[in-house]
């Protein structure tokens, strides 16, 4: 990367930060306010709507505000995401609490006013896949000319982690002291062990795909492809037909992308494949499978609450080590068997062959609170409470 690329960069940077200098002369810090903010989505989800929620009941006192604009890589949506960041800065000046789940760009480019904290609940369970700082020099990660200028996950005061081994992995993607990573859990977990709300989704799943009712649940939810926001083009890997004609008797097929990958896939419209967008989350299809399969992505730690099998079909393995690369050897961390090909992929499932004692013992590693009270714990801790 060249100056003239970092160019927009930079013009950014100096604008936000004139924008959150001028914020902090003329406003104070707001003991009472949190701010929860997200590139990731228009809607509050995930942990961010736990953490919101449990904040709203359990101290009311707090204000709660949120910044939520998801990020397009359009000139148009470029143009609308630098409007919100400027908005972000107003907040960051005037926040005790900034809370957010992924990269957030405003935060690398200013000083955060004494007393404030800066909150990150990391959108992905576990540590498996390369992230952070620990990219550097990647082909997907930043460059060294780059952070000169940005300091990417820089500023964070907690960092809240699913398990004490994965620690120092976060450490070094944030490059941040491990005293200020805290296994408390992820607060979207609490999901799997809300008995009344599994049990309305599988009523609601029935109404509204009565043709799946008896049949077993094959969810496909590949990892993100492509860099940062920008959104990659995406062909299923493995032959739908073949598939459907060797396990349609018995099974159907769900198929959920990442967030930026939904609208780059074209699926014919039959009675085994189906492909969900916005009507179901990710926790809600986890919930609902009897199977998952997946290549990178980190919905196996999530999955392996529910003791249930999972297969991996990492299709591009040795690019995807060459891109981004793993923290753990893959094929000695995955808690399930593996496929490269469709053939291999059927004869799996039709088997049934599943170690589910290899699934608990890694579920018992790396998700160490298994009570459903994560947001509960997280919460307290943030309030000091």
């Amino acid at each position: 990367m060249n100056y003239l690329q970092l160019m927009p960069t930079i013009i950014v940077k100096y604008l936000l930060k004139s924008f959150y200098g001028l914020f902090c002369i003329l406003l104070k810090v707001d003991p009472y306010k949190v701010t929860l903010a997200s590139y990731r989505s228009n809607t509050l989800k995930d942990n961010l709507l736990y953490v919101h929620e449990e904040i709203k009941v359990k101290y009311p006192e707090f204000k709660r505000y949120t910044l939520l604009n998801k990020l397009e890589s359009s000139l148009l949506g470029k143009l609308k995401y630098i409007f919100h960041m400027i908005k972000s800065c107003y907040y960051l000046a005037t926040s005790r609490y900034f809370i957010i789940d992924d990269y957030y760009f405003p935060l690398y480019v200013i000083k955060p006013r004494k007393g404030m904290e800066i909150i990150q609940l990391w959108h992905s369970a576990g540590a498996f896949k390369k992230f952070g700082l620990s990219t550097v020099g990647a082909s997907f990660g930043p460059s060294e000319k780059y952070l000169k200028h940005v300091n990417i996950h820089g500023n964070y005061s907690k960092v809240y982690v699913s398990s004490n081994e994965i620690i120092p992995f976060f450490a070094e993607a944030f490059n941040m002291e491990k005293s200020n990573i805290y296994p408390l859990g992820i607060p979207r977990m609490d999901y799997f062990f809300d008995k009344e709300v599994t049990k309305k989704l599988r009523s609601d799943f029935e109404t509204s795909h009565p043709g799946l009712i008896g049949k077993k649940l094959l969810l496909y939810a590949p990892t993100f492809r492509g860099r940062s926001h920008y959104q990659a083009e995406f062909e299923l890997p493995f032959d739908i037909r073949y598939m459907e004609e060797h396990l349609s008797d018995e099974y159907a097929l769900l198929i959920h992308l990442h967030p930026y990958m939904q609208s780059n896939i074209a699926i014919n419209k039959n009675s085994f494949v189906f492909h969900i967008k916005e009507t179901y989350t990710i926790q809600d299809l986890l919930m609902l499978s009897d199977i998952l399969i997946t290549d990178y992505s980190s919905v196996f730690f999530e999955f392996s609450l529910l003791e249930r099998p999972m297969i991996f079909f990492p299709y591009d393995l040795e690019e995807y080590k060459q891109e981004r690369n793993f923290y753990y050897s893959y094929e000695d961390l995955i808690p399930g068997p593996l496929a490269m090909d469709t053939v291999t992929l059927v004869r799996l499932i039709q088997k049934e062959h599943f170690n589910i004692e290899l699934i608990k013992c890694f579920r018992d590693r790396f998700i160490e609170n298994q009570d459903g009270h994560a947001t509960e714990r997280i919460v307290n801790h943030i309030f000091k409470r």
